[in-house]
């Protein structure tokens, strides 16, 4: 009766812990979306809302952090049980990770305000950020539901991230060459492509956490 009495706190107290995984991820996939509506718009207002947003993020990480490391102190999960809960901590850490970018991606919409609008920049940065949220959906649901082939059909998706911020980077090479005054408004698009570059590879390393959650197979974190 001992031994399933303690398994059975013990996937509740995990279950806790996934639930503010998914509060997490919500949040970051907020903070992505108004950070991309904030550079749409010029809205400086809502740049600094997703900014103050990340304390949020920030938050619930370490909250994560502590309720995981006293599970393993108290329940000393073995096997799968232990790969619940050492995922759980790396997948936080890439969310809180994803997070930081979208708040740079707001910081940088500051900058811009005063600059022209470079609109078809604007318009890859929206289909990039369109397709990182889609990833970002879509590997929790793997991460949660032990979804395999979805998490591989997600960290797959990267390659789709990476083209169109390869794509930008060419746009605003010759954006720049072509006029000095381009130079500075070209830089802080460039840095919010790349912040979603590494978001993307973030949830890449997300749907790695899922294999081994699910497989127990190592795979090498790809996220900087």
């Amino acid at each position: 009766m001992e031994p399933t009495h303690i398994a059975s706190r013990f996937d509740k107290d995990v279950d806790r812990i996934e639930r503010l995984l998914e509060n997490m991820a919500d949040l970051v996939r907020t903070q992505l979306l108004e950070a991309m509506q904030a550079l749409e718009t010029r809205d400086t207002d809502l740049a600094e809302t997703v900014a103050r947003q990340d304390r949020d993020v920030n938050r619930l990480e370490v909250r994560i952090d502590e309720l995981s490391v006293r599970l393993i102190a108290l329940r000393q999960p073995m096997a799968e049980d232990l790969r619940r809960v050492v995922s759980t901590l790396k997948v936080s850490s890439d969310l809180e990770r994803i997070g930081d970018y979208a708040k740079t991606m707001s910081l940088r919409v500051t900058h811009l305000a005063d600059e022209d609008p470079v609109e078809s920049a604007v318009r890859t940065i929206r289909r990039m950020t369109d397709l990182v949220v889609s990833m970002l959906d879509d590997v929790m649901s793997a991460y949660l539901d032990r979804d395999n082939p979805l998490a591989e059909a997600v960290r797959l998706r990267d390659a789709d991230v990476d083209q169109l911020n390869d794509a930008l980077f060419r746009e605003m090479l010759t954006y720049m060459l072509s006029n000095p005054r381009n130079i500075e408004a070209g830089i802080h698009l460039l840095f919010i492509s790349k912040n979603l570059e590494r978001a993307g590879d973030r949830i890449g390393n997300i749907a790695e956490q899922a294999n081994f959650l699910i497989t127990g197979e190592i795979v090498e974190n790809r996220g900087d």
